[in-house]
Order: structure tokens, then sequence, then C-alpha cells
């Protein structure tokens, strides 16, 4: 009976703070729409202001600056395109942690590099400020659904605090350990998605050649062992011609940079990951559709 009284202490304790988050593209609209709805006061700060439209539409109130949100909000949660501009958040002259305060708690959810995971929590540790790293995987459809899987690193009594405002926008939240741990999982994460992105690309690319309807291909492949959610998700919009990002391709390049350059200081040779690398090399940096979802990796076929 403790432990439930402490817990919906928590809970109530949650509800009274003052949220910011930083990011309001594909993923972070979603989740933002799902705090909102859970009844969160929310306060947005984004590079592009009317990026952010859809959300203040909602309910979020505008900050204009990371620094103001420093001086605000209790707890903050940063989701910005690159490991840079995680830097700029958190560490440039008008960022969060030049402006925290004890007690506060941030939380990024950028996909980016472990060491500077580590270096983040170690310096908001100096200054009073628990800090996660707790990158998320479930694409644009698990933001807007609230289904998205975290994976976390960092002090995990700073975790089991959030949780019950993390479940709104999630449905599995998995501790992995320190600072850095949870953008390791994401590597693994990221590690796994090449390969499926990769055997999808090819399955629909060998289907058409062989003359087969794609569209039944991919529903037989859903009702079998070769089931994934590469297929599921973005197969559809590939048969639609449908590129818009759940998630964009220059962003997964970067993870995968990321993912073999935490693999090189291992000593880990992952050739599959190395392939997928190659191509979404020549999609983003040679054909230009970074800014297309990561189903565009088709196009290296169907434009040839």
């Amino acid at each position: 009976m403790v432990t439930a009284y402490n817990e919906i202490n928590n809970s109530e304790r949650v509800m009274m703070m003052q949220i910011g988050f930083i990011g309001t593209g594909v993923m972070g609209t979603g989740i933002i729409q799902n705090l909102l709805r859970a009844g969160y006061q929310v306060q947005v700060f984004n590079r592009t202001k009317a990026h952010a439209q859809t959300v203040v539409a909602a309910g979020a109130q505008w900050v204009d600056s990371p620094a103001v949100l420093a001086e605000q909000a209790d707890v903050i949660f940063t989701m910005v395109g690159f490991p840079q501009d995680v830097e700029q958040v958190y560490l440039g002259e008008n960022g969060l942690l030049a402006h925290a305060h004890p007690g506060q708690i941030m939380v990024d959810m950028t996909t980016s590099k472990p060491s500077l995971a580590q270096k983040l929590g170690q310096l908001g540790q100096e200054q009073g400020v628990a800090v996660l790293d707790a990158p998320v995987s479930g694409g644009d459809i698990g933001a807007k659904n609230g289904t998205l899987t975290v994976m976390v690193g960092g002090p995990a009594a700073t975790l089991k605090q959030l949780r019950p405002l993390m479940t709104s926008f999630s449905k599995e939240i998995n501790y992995f350990g320190s600072w850095g741990a949870g953008q390791h999982a994401k590597m693994a994460n990221q590690i796994m998605i090449a390969g499926t992105m990769t055997g999808m690309t090819e399955a629909l690319v060998y289907a058409r050649h062989a003359g087969l309807d794609a569209k039944q291909v991919i529903q037989t492949l859903q009702g079998g062992a070769a089931a994934n959610f590469s297929m599921g998700t973005y197969g559809p919009r590939i048969l639609a011609q449908d590129y818009t990002p759940g998630f964009f391709a220059k962003h997964f390049l970067k993870d995968l940079r990321i993912a073999l350059a935490e693999a090189e200081a291992m000593h880990l040779d992952l050739p599959g990951t190395a392939t997928a690398k190659r191509l979404y090399t020549e999609l983003v940096d040679e054909r230009h559709h970074g800014d297309d979802g990561t189903q565009a990796l088709i196009k290296l076929w169907e434009e040839n």
C-alpha cells in the first residue's frame, strides 16, 4: 500500500511539472501532442518557429529560446536532428545548461553519440541537473499513436520519477544503464533496421522484376517469417510512391555513421550495416534525397 501511495503522489507531482520541449519535427510533434492530450502544460521551442505552429495550435506555448525554457521548465525534452544540434541546444551560450538550475531534469531523445550523452550527463550532474539519454523507436506512427519504445541511459531514480509522464507517448520504457547506454541501445536498433530496410527494398525490386504483384507480396511476407516493421510500414508507402518522411533518410544516414564509428571503436566489423551506409550515402549525398523518408532507398533502383 505504501508503494501504491508513493506512486500516486509521484504521478500527481509529475502532472504539476512545467514541461519544455525543443524540436517540433515529425517525431517531436507527435510526442508533444500526446503530452498535451494527457493534460500536461508544454512550452516549446524550435529553430524554425513556423514548424511549431501545429503544436502551438494544439495548446503548447511558444518560447523564444532554450535559455527561456531552462529558466522556466521543470523537465525539458529535446529531439533535434544531429549531434551538433544537441551540442548547440545544451552547451551554447543561450543553451540549456548555461541557464539551468538545480533540481531540473533534461531528457535528450535525439539519436546521438553515446560519448556526447555521457558528457551531458556529467556536466548536468555538476550543476545538480539530472540528464537522461532516451532515444526512441517506432517512427512517425509510434509518435502519433503514443506507442514509442524508449531506450534510456542515466540515473535510474530519475527515470522512475518520469515514468508516468513518459507513458503518455510510449508503450515500452527500457532502462539500460548509465549515461550513453540508451544511445548504445538505439544503435543496436538502427543496425537492425538497416537490415530490414535493405531487405525490404531488395525484396520489392526482385518481386517487380519477377512480374509479381508487389501488394500481394507485401501481404504474403507480412504473414510469415519475413514480417517486419519496415515492410509493413514503408512497403505500402513505396507502392503509393509516398516518400514523405516518417523518418528522414539524412537522419538515418547519420545514425548509421554513428553506429559504425562506435563499432570501430569496439573493434567490430559490421559488413551489413556498412553496406546500408554505402547505399544511404549514395541516396543522400549523391542523389540528394536526404529530405525524403528512409523508404526512398528504392529510388536507387527506380532512377537507374
